[in-house]
C-alpha cells in the first residue's frame, strides 16, 4: 500500500478498506491516537509500517470491556502495548496524590480514558482473550518499571512490571532499533521465548544455566524488600549500567526458577538513522474520530516545534532521562529540521512562529566529548557536575547556526527556544556566542530557566551546579539584553521538598523568592517518579552514590510547608507560613520590617468560657442602654 494513505487502520472496516484480513502488529495505547512525532506510538508505528509490517492501533481500549481489545482481531505476531507518553500514575495523581481532571492526553482533555498502571491492566486484557499472542511492552512507564521498583502511590518496591503485566518481552528506552529486530525474529517465525539477545529488552527466564555470556546478579527481590540499603545498591548499580558501550547485562532474583534479565541498551540513533525516523509519513495531528471533542490537547505544545535531539547528559538526580535516553546525545541533521519546518510553514494553522527547536536540553547538539563514541560515558563521573568535565565540548556553533537557517525560511517570523536551556553549558562556551543570539532572536520577553533550588546542599542532592553558577548566568544575561537594548527577564524554575532540604532550606528559598520581588505561578513540589537517583533518595533516606543518609521531607504537612514558603505572597498560604517559619526558629521573618515575609495576625478577642453566660448578658444589656441613650440624644437632630 501507499505510504500516505492517511491514518493506521483502527477497526476491523478499515483494515478491510485496505485488503487486510489480519495486522502483523496491534498498537495498544493509553493515549489517544494521534500521528505526530513526537508521540512515541506514532514514531513505533511508522517504523513498522515503513518496515513492511501491517500495523493496526487501538487507543483508550475499554479495560472493563473485553471486547474492547477485539476491535482489530488478533495479530500474526505480536501485540504491542504502551501506557502513552506518560507513566498513567503521574497522569493521573498529583504529588499529593489527588486525582487529576484533566488529562491532555484524552480527547476534549476531560477526564482520562486510561486506567490506573495501565501497561499492567492492558496486558492482563490481552492475556484473557488472547491465551498465547505475543505481548511486548513499551512506553516510559515500562521502561521506567522494568526491574523492581519504588512506586510513590502504593508506598511499596513492586515488581517488574514484566512480571505483574505477564507479558512476554519489555522493551525500553526509546525502542527503534529493539522493535525491529523483534519484528523481523518474530517475522522469520522465532519463538518469542527465544528472543533473548535484543539489546534493549528485558525477558525472564527460570534458570541462570539459560543465559550465555557475563552478567551482574544485582540483590534479589527479596533482599530489597528487607533492606533500604540493598534498595539502594541495586539501583545504583542499574544507574551506573545505562550506557549502550559500557553496560553489562543485569539479572534480578525472585524467587527459585523466576529471574528477570535486562540485556545492554540499544545502540544510540546514528543521525541518518534520526533523519529517517522523523520523516515518515506522519498526519501530524490527532485522528479525525476526535473532532467533534476538539481533538487532543496535547498536540498544541508540540504541533510547531522542532525535535532536535534525544537523550541528555546534564544529569539531574530528579529527572528520569538517563534511565531512558541515556546520557549520550543523539541529533538529527540541518537538512532534515530544515525539511520539516518547510513543512510546518505550509500548515493552515501556522502563524510564522517554531515554538521549540530542542529536545531533553535544546542546547545539546552533540555528545559531551568524543571519547563517549568510543568508550562509553564515564560510569562514576558525570559531565557537568559538580563542574564542567575538563574533556567537555561546550560548542554552540552547531546549534547557532541551525538556528540561523530556520530564521531564514520564507514564512517563519520568529524561531522560540521553549524546552530549557542548560544555563551552566552555556557559561561554559568560552566564545559567549550563543547568549547575544539567544537574547537577539529567541527569548518571547522573558527567559525560562531551571535553578531549581539556592542552597549548595540541596542543589548538590539535585545534582545541579552551586548557585553561584546561576547568579553568573544571571548577571551575563542582564548584561547581554542591556547590551543589545532589550528588556527581558529571567524566570526561574523553583522546586520544593527534593531530598535534602529541610525547612531551614525551604525559608532561604523564601527569602531569596522576596529578594527577587516576585511570586513564582508555578512551584514544583518534588515527585517521586519511578528510575531516578532522587526517588531512590526518598525511598531509602539514602543517596546511592555515597550511601550517606540524606534528610528527606516524607510527611505531606511539611511537603505542604515547603511549597506555600516560596509562594509566601498568597494569602491562602498564610496559615501555612506562619507554622513554617516558627518550626524553622524564624519568627524574625514574621513582623512588619521590609524582609519579614508576613505581617503579625490581628490581635483577636480572648476566647469566651462556656460558662460565661452572665457576663455575656451583662454585656448585651449594657449596648442595648448604650443605643437607647444614643436614639434620645440624636432624635430632632436634623440628622
Amino acid at each position: 500500500m501507499s505510504k500516505t494513505n492517511g491514518f493506521l487502520p483502527t477497526n476491523r472496516i478499515e483494515m478491510r478498506e485496505r485488503g487486510w484480513e489480519q495486522a502483523d502488529f496491534v498498537y495498544i495505547s493509553g493515549d489517544a491516537y494521534v500521528d505526530h512525532p513526537s508521540f512515541g506510538a506514532a514514531i513505533i508505528t511508522r517504523l513498522l509500517e515503513d518496515a513492511g509490517y501491517k500495523v493496526a492501533f487501538i487507543a483508550q481500549p475499554d479495560w472493563k470491556d473485553d471486547k474492547s481489545i477485539t476491535v482489530c482481531g488478533e495479530p500474526r505476531l505480536a501485540f504491542l502495548v504502551s501506557a502513552g507518553n506518560m507513566d498513567s500514575m503521574v497522569n493521573h495523581y498529583t504529588v499529593s496524590k489527588k486525582r487529576r481532571h484533566q488529562d491532555a492526553y484524552t480527547p476534549g482533555g476531560g477526564f482520562s480514558r486510561r486506567p490506573d498502571r495501565a501497561t499492567i491492566v492492558y496486558s492482563n486484557l490481552i492475556r484473557r482473550t488472547y491465551k498465547h499472542t505475543p505481548i511486548l511492552l513499551g512506553g516510559i512507564e515500562a521502561s521506567l518499571r522494568r526491574m523492581a521498583h519504588y512506586d510513590y502511590w502504593s508506598d511499596k518496591v513492586k515488581r517488574s512490571v514484566l512480571l505483574d503485566a505477564g507479558a512476554d518481552l519489555l522493551m525500553y528506552g526509546m525502542g527503534e532499533h529493539s522493535v525491529l529486530e523483534i519484528a523481523e525474529a518474530l517475522d522469520s517465525g522465532m519463538d518469542v521465548k527465544d528472543i533473548t539477545y535484543v539489546r534493549g529488552t528485558v525477558f525472564r527466564c527460570r534458570s541462570l544455566e539459560e543465559l550465555s555470556g557475563e552478567y551482574e546478579l544485582l540483590p534479589s527481590y527479596p533482599e530489597i524488600l528487607e533492606s533500604k540499603k540493598r534498595y539502594a545498591q541495586s539501583y545504583y548499580q542499574q544507574y551506573v549500567n545505562t550506557d549502550a558501550i559500557t553496560a553489562k547485562r543485569l539479572v534480578e532474583p525472585y524467587k527459585e526458577k523466576e529471574y528477570v534479565v535486562q540485556n545492554p541498551p540499544a545502540l544510540p540513533l546514528t543521525t541518518e538513522e534520526m533523519d529517517h525516523v522523523y520523516d515518515l509519513p506522519y498526519m501530524r495531528t490527532w485522528h479525525p474520530s476526535y473532532d467533534e471533542e476538539d481533538g487532543v490537547p496535547a498536540i498544541e505544545e508540540v504541533r510547531f516545534s522542532l525535535v532536535s535531539n534525544r537523550g541528555c547528559f546534564g544529569g539531574c538526580n530528579f529527572c528520569a532521562l538517563t534511565f531512558h535516553q541515556g546520557r549520550r546525545v543523539q541529533v538529527r541533521s540541518h537538512e532534515s529540521l530544515l525539511k520539516e519546518a518547510e513543512l510546518l510553514t505550509k500548515d493552515p494553522h501556522f502563524k510564522g512562529y517554531i515554538h521549540d527547536v530542542g529536545g531533553p536540553t535544546a542546547d545539546f547538539r552533540h555528545p559531551a566529548c568524543k571519547k563517549q563514541l568510543e568508550k562509553g560515558v564515564c560510569s562514576h563521573r558525570q559531565c557537568l557536575f559538580p563542574k564542567p568535565c575538563p574533556n567537555l565540548d561546550s560548542s554552540h556553533e552547531d546549534y547557532i547556526n541551525l538556528l540561523r537557517k530556520l530564521r531564514q525560511i520564507k514564512g517563519v517570523k520568529k524561531v522560540f527556544i521553549r524546552s530549557g536551556i542548560r544555563f551552566d553549558y552555556v557559561l561554559a562556551d568560552k566564545k559567549q556566542d550563543f547568549m547575544k543570539e539567544l537574547c537577539n532572536y529567541h527569548v518571547s520577553g522573558q527567559l525560562k530557566v531551571a535553578p531549581e533550588h539556592i542552597c549548595d546542599s540541596v542543589l548538590s542532592m539535585m545534582g545541579k551546579p552551586g548557585n553561584e553558577v546561576y547568579e553568573k548566568f544571571v548577571q551575563v544575561y542582564h548584561k547581554t539584553n542591556k547590551f543589545i537594548g532589550k528588556k527581558q527577564f529571567l524566570v526561574p524554575y523553583l522546586m520544593s521538598s527534593h531530598p535534602g532540604s529541610g525547612l531551614k532550606e525551604a525559608v532561604a528559598l523564601a527569602e531569596y523568592v522576596r529578594d527577587l520581588g516576585y511570586m513564582p505561578e508555578q512551584v514544583q513540589d518534588y515527585y517521586p517518579t519511578p528510575g531516578t537517583i532522587s526517588t531512590c533518595m526518598y525511598y531509602t533516606g539514602l543517596d546511592p552514590r555515597t550511601m550517606k543518609p540524606v534528610y528527606v521531607p516524607r510527611t505531606m504537612k511539611e511537603k505542604q510547608m515547603q511549597r506555600a514558603l516560596i509562594q509566601y505572597r498568597n494569602p491562602e498560604n498564610y496559615e501555612l507560613v506562619r507554622e513554617a517559619l516558627i518550626k524553622a526558629g524564624r519568627e524574625d521573618l514574621i513582623g512588619f520590617d521590609e524582609k519579614c515575609l508576613i505581617a503579625p495576625r490581628k490581635m483577636a478577642a480572648p476566647p469566651r468560657k462556656k460558662n460565661d453566660r452572665k457576663s455575656t448578658e451583662q454585656a448585651k444589656r449594657k449596648k442595648k442602654t448604650i443605643r437607647n441613650v444614643h436614639k434620645k440624644k440624636t432624635k430632632g437632630s436634623g440628622r
